[in-house]
């Protein structure tokens, strides 16, 4: 079953490099990035650790925690992250899930269609597509979801931008336009009129009666 906006993220208990995790608990009242990747010590997903481990300072401003899952053991990531440290410069200490038993992926729904799951020889072609991402807002609810194939990189600094976006617009009536980032106007919903809208958010930018601008609110 797909996971979907707004649903609640599914919840797990899993050995990581940071010791038994159960997600809910771990989550707290923080937002958080759970993503995941086909296998350990494989070339794109050794780029995209070492590309989040370069970033934990800017989750960390935004109050966000970040989660790996792999479908391989804690004993391997333990040894995956000495060349993650080496390619980013910098430390992967986020946790990184132990998923072996397919138990996270298979709960959000991380898996390609028709896939074959072999118990030996397992390759990172048997979990082709397990390179997603969500963003869970602190009532653990899904806010974001992105998939990608297994050939193509996460770009970070999009999910940056996302996790801005997410954020900006969390329980406010406002909406983000195509390739906002933070500090530009944004779009006043529909459900505020002309004056509650001035109310809210002072002056208006009215391109059309369905498409008004505010300041991003402070």
């Amino acid at each position: 079953m797909s996971i979907r906006i707004n649903d609640i993220a599914p919840d797990f208990t899993a050995d990581s490099t940071a010791g038994t995790i159960n997600f809910h608990d771990w989550l707290g009242g923080s937002y958080a990035i759970i993503f995941s990747h086909p296998r350990d010590f494989t070339p794109v997903c050794t780029t995209e650790f070492g590309a989040v481990a370069q970033l934990a300072g800017e989750f960390a401003k935004r109050k966000t925690k970040v989660i790996g899952v792999s479908v391989d053991s804690v004993a391997d990531h333990g040894k995956w992250v000495r060349d993650i440290a080496a390619v980013a410069g910098a430390p992967a200490d986020f946790p990184i899930i132990d998923d072996t038993s397919l138990t996270v992926a298979k709960a959000y729904d991380m898996l390609p269609a028709e896939f074959y799951l072999p118990q030996e020889g397992r390759t990172p072609a048997n979990t082709a597509t397990v390179r997603t991402v969500y963003i869970i807002g602190p009532d653990k609810k899904v806010r974001l979801t992105m998939t990608y194939p297994m050939s193509v990189g996460r770009n970070f600094a999009e999910i940056l931008r996302a996790l801005d976006a997410v954020q900006a617009t969390d329980g406010v009536p406002i909406a983000t336009p195509a390739n906002w980032v933070p500090g530009q106007d944004v779009i006043v919903a529909l459900s505020l009129n002309d004056e509650q809208a001035k109310e809210k958010f002072g002056e208006l930018d009215i391109k059309l009666p369905y498409l008004r601008f505010a300041k991003q609110p402070v």
